[in-house]
């Protein structure tokens, strides 16, 4: 084991990370949900030079701002392959927030506090399996995450003005990624409470000088103007009506509308409780040994706790006053909370329930994949049958390999518990993150990567189509029209599925010789000769046709 007072352990540390993130990278495509729309929009950027309005296909695509979009574009220009650019993002935000995540806590407290809270972070399911993945959380994550540090920085261990200005800035980029970025600035809430309460740990001057503090908002609307100034004098003079809707939908709609009255992803106001207990495992097994050192530290009125954990549970009551909650909402929050946790955490990883506990999820999580995979293997249970016909790999002689991955993967992790036991229960857990996710990455996610990825259906639909014939997506999802191969069109992804069908239907009688349409099969017409048609099998839980002349000709 590497000694937490070495200079160099963090260093091992974050090369740790790299494996355990990385693993994988470019051994995938872009998989739903979310990924291939964003890689797809950032592909259309690179290709049309439109980089202020995104689009998905002809239509514009007004549900985020644009900067990661702008980031997946400029990583594609540095390595040329989609399939690598498209995570590299999302992996450098992890490693950065880990980073920011340790060099915070070694200020405010030592270097081992500093490790076990980057670790903590680390080793909760959801930050790594995010990090994996191509959406705009781990981005978000990495700006608020900086946005805390810079105006931590100026209000714990300053004053820094300059510090608090970027950490201002830093909230203005978050903005410009996804609307919530703006949450470092609730940070001043709980620092002003705290001042006025006569707190201990507060470094920064009393709210004297105000321009310098109003400096800090004055960051914070640049970093916003970057895009937003350009974009607004764009649509407003440009005279396309489109560019006016785009204005309109992204500042209300997909903002408000979407915080106040959001009409997907539904949930209860404790929903994210359940997040943090269970998506935050294993760290998340620390917090109920955490609650005591947590009060004794805000009785005395500790700020360099008491800061970070009142900040982390203002976030957790904004997202849960939200009528619309997704998991990876909360995880803003980690860091912070490992902030608030780490001078405590290596004392508690000496703790006998602590490290039991530890040794059980260990156990738990080893055995269920081992017990899944062998079984799989030994015989035809029905979550095995029932998997494979989802993720399109019934009757696939290479079916085999994802249980015997999982398996392997489950009894190292099993070896490893019965090797270190609880003695040594906190190296297990680091052992554990290693085997799962570089089973995942390297093993697990090639496997799955045909029918996730809707690779393999569209190069059915190219195979059957022909090389020459153009193929018409109707009811698309964005995987298909980015694996596409050859000539494709289609006919809207916002637009009605009755009026896709009369555009598709229009062009394929237009040209009949040299089109076809490829659509879902739950969705098909029924003027559509189903026996005339032909199955593409599956992808993504869906079923896809390829309609012809022939098939559609009682569809006039």
């Amino acid at each position: 084991m590497i000694k937490t007072d070495d200079k160099t352990a963090f260093w091992w540390f974050l090369l740790f990370a790299l494996v355990v993130i990385g693993a994988g990278l470019g051994m995938r495509a872009p998989w739903p949900a979310d990924e291939p729309r964003f890689v797809l929009v950032a592909r259309q950027m690179w290709e049309s030079g439109e980089w202020l309005f995104p689009h998905r296909g002809q239509e514009l695509y007004p549900d985020k701002p644009p900067l990661y979009f702008w980031m997946i574009a400029s990583t594609y220009a540095v390595v040329r392959s989609w399939n690598v650019a498209f995570l590299i993002p999302s992996l450098l935000a992890a490693l950065g927030t880990l980073a920011l995540t340790y060099d915070f806590a070694r200020r405010t407290w030592n270097r081992q506090a500093a490790l076990w809270a980057a670790g903590a972070v680390l080793c909760a399911m959801q930050f790594v399996y995010q990090g994996k993945r191509a959406q705009i959380d781990p981005t978000v994550v990495f700006f608020i995450t900086l946005g805390m540090y810079g105006i931590g920085r100026h209000l714990l261990l300053g004053p820094n003005w300059r510090w608090y200005w970027l950490g201002c800035f830093s909230a203005g980029l978050g903005v410009i990624s996804k609307g919530v970025g703006f949450l470092p600035l609730l940070a001043l809430i709980p620092y002003a409470l705290m001042r006025w309460r006569g707190w201990q740990g507060l470094s920064a001057p009393a709210p004297k000088g105000a321009a310098r503090w109003w400096l800090g908002g004055a960051s914070f609307l640049l970093a916003i103007a970057l895009w937003f100034v350009p974009m607004v004098l764009t649509a407003l003079t440009s005279g396309d009506p489109e560019h006016r809707a785009y204005l309109n939908e992204i500042l209300f709609r997909q903002t408000a509308t979407r915080y106040v009255a959001a009409w997907h992803h539904q949930a209860p106001p404790w929903y994210f409780l359940e997040v943090i207990a269970l998506f935050w495992l294993p760290f998340s097994i620390f917090i109920p040994w955490l609650i005591k050192p947590w009060r004794d530290a805000w009785r005395q009125r500790d700020a360099r706790v008491g800061w970070p954990l009142a900040w982390m549970l203002l976030v957790l009551l904004f997202f849960s006053a939200s009528p619309g909650k997704r998991d990876m909402y909360i995880l803003p929050a980690l860091p912070a909370l490992a902030w608030a946790a780490a001078p405590f955490l290596p004392a508690l990883g000496e703790r006998r329930g602590v490290r039991a506990a530890l040794l059980a999820f260990a156990g738990i999580l080893g055995g269920l994949l081992l017990v899944a995979g062998a079984m799989a293997l030994s015989g035809d249970p029905r979550f095995e049958l029932k998997l494979e016909a989802e993720r399109g790999l019934a009757g696939d002689p290479h079916a085999d390999r994802l249980w015997l991955a999982l398996a392997v993967m489950g009894g190292l992790i099993v070896a490893a518990a019965l090797w270190l036991r609880r003695a040594r229960a906190v190296t297990l857990t680091l052992v554990t993150v290693l085997v799962l996710w570089v089973g995942y990455g390297v093993v697990l996610a090639p496997l799955l990567d045909g029918e996730n990825s809707a690779r393999d259906v569209m190069a059915e639909a190219r195979a059957r189509a022909g090389q020459d014939v153009a193929i018409g997506l109707v009811d698309w999802k964005e995987q298909q029209l980015l694996q596409a191969q050859g000539e494709v069109t289609e006919f809207g992804f916002r637009a009605p599925l009755e009026l896709q069908w009369q555009r598709g239907l229009a062009w394929l009688h237009g040209a009949p010789a040299r089109r076809v349409l490829m659509a879902q099969d739950a969705t098909l017409p029924a003027c559509v000769d189903r026996a005339r048609a032909r199955s593409l099998g599956s992808a993504n839980r869906r079923s896809w046709w390829l309609v012809d002349e022939a098939a559609a000709a009682g569809c006039r």
